[in-house]
C-alpha cells in the first residue's frame, strides 16, 4: 500500500491569495495558514494542504510556490516553482523524517547558474516504491536517479525542497570556515550483503550456526550445475 500523503511538522505561514482563486485574482494579498500535509504523485510537483484559520477551512493541492513564511517579501527576489523545487515527485510513496544533527541548520541552496541562496533546513521528504506487489514504474529506487526533498526556509521568504547535491550545510560545531569543493560522483551501484554464494546455512539448524565457507569445488559445481530451487 502506497503512502502518497503524509502529515507535516507544524508550519505556520502565509499562502498567496491568488492560489485560493485558481490564479485569477487576489495577487499581492496573503492569508494566514498552517501547512498540515503533503501529497506525492509521480511526475507532478509536491502538493501541500493547509488549514486556513480565518475561514475554518482546509485547502489542498497547493504547490510550494504558494507559500511564504513572512509577508515583507520583495517580489523581484521571489523564485519560480521549478527553482525552489528542482524535481517532480519520483513515487506515490513518501515518508517524512529529519536529519536530527542538521535540524534548523543554516544552509545554502545552489540554483541554476551557481548562485547561492541562504536558508534553514527543517525536514526531509523521501520516497520509494512502497508496494512490492505493484510494478515499479518510477525511479525512486534507482541509485543514480533517487533524490531527497530537503525542505526548509529561504532568506527571501519562500520555502525550498532541494536534493542533497544542490545544498551546502553549515553545522557550526563541525563545519570548518573554509569548505572543500565537492568533487563527488553520483552513486550508480546496488550494494548487497548476500550477492555471493560464499556461505551455506540452509542445512544448518543450530542456534549458533558456524559460518563455514563454501569450498572452491562447491562453488565450481554451482557454476556447472545450478542448485535447483
Amino acid at each position: 500500500m502506497s503512502n502518497f500523503v503524509a502529515n507535516l511538522p507544524h508550519l505556520k505561514c502565509y499562502v498567496r491569495k491568488e492560489y485560493l482563486h485558481d490564479l485569477n485574482k487576489g495577487h499581492g494579498e496573503f492569508v494566514d495558514c498552517v501547512i498540515i500535509a503533503v501529497k506525492s504523485i509521480q511526475g507532478r510537483a509536491l502538493m501541500f494542504e493547509a488549514y486556513l484559520p480565518d475561514y475554518g477551512a482546509c485547502f489542498d493541492k497547493f504547490p510550494l510556490s504558494a507559500f511564504v513564511w513572512r509577508k515583507d517579501i520583495k517580489e523581484d527576489e521571489q523564485l519560480p516553482l521549478g527553482t525552489i523545487e528542482l524535481w517532480d515527485c519520483f513515487s506515490n510513496n513518501i515518508q517524512i523524517w529529519t536529519k536530527q544533527l542538521l535540524k534548523n541548520c543554516d544552509v545554502d541552496i545552489v540554483i541554476r547558474g551557481g548562485q547561492k541562496i541562504g536558508g534553514q533546513y527543517l525536514f526531509t521528504i523521501d520516497s520509494c516504491n512502497g508496494d512490492v506487489n505493484m510494478i515499479d514504474v518510477g525511479v525512486s529506487e534507482v541509485p543514480e536517479e533517487h533524490k531527497q526533498f530537503n525542505f526548509g526556509k529561504l532568506d527571501n521568504g519562500q520555502y525550498f525542497a532541494q536534493p542533497n547535491n544542490r545544498m551546502l550545510w553549515y553545522e557550526q560545531s563541525l563545519t570548518p570556515k573554509e569548505l572543500k569543493r565537492p568533487d563527488f560522483q553520483v552513486s550508480t551501484r546496488y550494494f548487497h550483503c548476500e550477492q555471493e554464494r560464499k556461505w551455506a546455512f540452509g542445512d544448518n539448524y543450530d542456534y549458533f550456526y558456524k559460518d563455514e565457507k563454501r569450498t572452491e569445488s562447491e562453488k565450481l559445481q554451482d557454476e556447472l550445475e545450478p542448485i535447483d530451487e
